[in-house]
């Protein structure tokens, strides 16, 4: 699975973005999908996941009720919806796919795009 986020760009706090991770290759709906993030200086940490069939997700407490993770599997495509956006979200935006639901680690994670690069202005 090939993975290419975009969607990234300077906002104003409390503004919001989306995120999109278009991915090809193989089956993309056999693939369990997630968002992390790293902020300079800081790990690579999980943001939000999506089970394939998209029934089912989770989020870092971080962000909860904030952003929303969704994915259209006719279009291969996975998004972050991001709203009420914080400076602490500054950070490059990853999206990764796992055979496995569930799992917050990056190293449980098979397949990852370039980042998308998301800066939050105060």
């Amino acid at each position: 699975v090939q993975l290419q986020a975009s969607g990234g760009g300077l906002v104003q706090a409390g503004g919001s973005l989306r995120l999109s991770c278009a991915a090809s290759g193989r089956a993309f709906s056999s693939y369990h999908m997630g968002w992390f993030r790293q902020a300079p200086g800081k790990e690579r940490e999980f943001v939000a996941a999506i089970n394939w069939s998209g029934g089912s997700t989770m989020y870092a407490d971080s962000v909860k009720g904030r952003f929303t993770i969704s994915r259209d599997n006719a279009k291969n495509t996975v998004y972050l919806q991001m709203n009420s956006l914080k400076p602490e979200d500054t950070a490059v935006y990853y999206c990764a796919a796992t055979l496995i639901y569930g799992v917050t680690t990056t190293r449980r994670y098979d397949y990852w795009g370039k980042g998308t690069q998301v800066t939050v202005s105060s």
